[in-house]
């Protein structure tokens, strides 16, 4: 192998091989400042081939003073609404010209504070972000000067740009698809009773059925993490007391955790306790049973996201959107209306 294929290929080495000088070789690379004629235009691209040169992203993000990066930090990607988000951020991301840089926190919140720090020191264009707790560290970020866009709501008092559903309101609709059901008693597994969308999720819960006139009963509050593992505990929990006869479920993967308890004591869904979730994906429609599920429109909110990020002029802009009620069987409607469209 020659030398110059031992180490990095440098401008120098393709100017060399063009027979031109290092300065023409940039303007063909940088398409500029000055003009290059044809025939040495197609010598240097020539030479970069035969080379195998590549141009070094770091400098010309010096240059330009754009890294074409995006940063996108979250609790645990594990999770899949989160996987699903990020992967429709990506995807917005990339037919934008920009990479996005995945910063995973794992549920640890010294570990977000970490993969910011990390991801502000790679001077990426702009942050995309969800709190482990949702706390996050919004004033590091704005001493940094880096364009931000949280993914679920925050205190307003941040003045941080957001995107966003009314999770109250979706809390509501759900356990009220319960009630329409003719279920009186009506219980909820929840996440940390500290964090906001908790706050707003049980809220929904106990102004539907208030509104029914029901009994909002301490004892069916059910707070745990937003994983399989809460859900399954919480569900133990709940089977030590008196059944009730429907659950709320605040995320898709409480909901799993669930069901798996309620297997393991041959409990039948609906047929013993109807169910229904919070922030469904795809695996909720292949679930047995399938669950009925509060969808986010993650592919118009990627969008909006990545458009904030792109054209923000230093403004704060909060962006809510519509979710969806996505019936299953998990609530009692009849499984043939919701058969699989294959």
């Amino acid at each position: 192998m020659s030398n110059l294929h031992c180490r990095r290929v440098t401008r120098s080495d393709v100017a060399r091989e063009a027979g031109t000088s290092v300065a023409v070789v940039s303007y063909v690379i940088n398409n500029g400042p000055r003009p290059v004629a044809p025939t040495t235009r197609e010598r240097v691209l020539e030479a970069i081939k035969k080379t195998g040169y590549r141009p070094n992203g770091i400098a010309r993000a010096l240059a330009s003073g754009t890294t074409r990066t995006y940063g996108l930090v979250v609790p645990n990607i594990s999770n899949p609404f989160i996987s699903s988000m990020a992967h429709a951020l990506q995807q917005e991301a990339f037919a934008h010209g920009q990479v996005l840089l995945l910063g995973d926190a794992g549920d640890d919140r010294q570990r977000e504070l970490e993969l910011i720090n990390n991801l502000l020191h790679r001077q990426v264009d702009g942050l995309l972000y969800t709190s482990v707790d949702r706390h996050p560290y919004i004033e590091l970020i704005q001493a940094s000067g880096t364009p931000c866009v949280m993914l679920d709501r925050v205190d307003a008092g941040l003045n941080v740009s957001a995107i966003r559903v009314d999770e109250q309101a979706a809390a509501f609709q759900a356990t009220q698809h319960l009630i329409e059901h003719g279920y009186r008693d009506i219980a909820i597994i929840c996440g940390p009773e500290e964090m906001l969308n908790t706050q707003d999720r049980l809220s929904g819960w106990r102004q539907a059925l208030l509104q029914a006139g029901l009994e909002v009963r301490n004892e069916w509050i059910f707070p745990t993490t937003y994983t399989r593992e809460g859900g399954y505990l919480a569900t133990q929990q709940m089977l030590k007391g008196r059944l009730p006869r429907a659950l709320f479920a605040t995320s898709e993967l409480q909901a799993f955790g669930c069901l798996r308890a309620l297997s393991e004591q041959n409990i039948s869904v609906p047929g013993q306790l109807a169910l229904v979730c919070f922030n469904g994906t795809v695996e909720s429609e292949y679930n047995v049973p399938s669950l009925t599920a509060v969808r986010q429109p993650v592919t118009m909110m990627a969008k909006a996201a990545i458009e904030m990020l792109k054209n923000g002029n230093g403004s704060c802009c909060v962006q809510e959107f519509a979710f969806d009620l996505q019936v299953g069987e998990s609530c009692g409607c009849s499984p043939e209306r919701n058969k699989l469209k294959r």
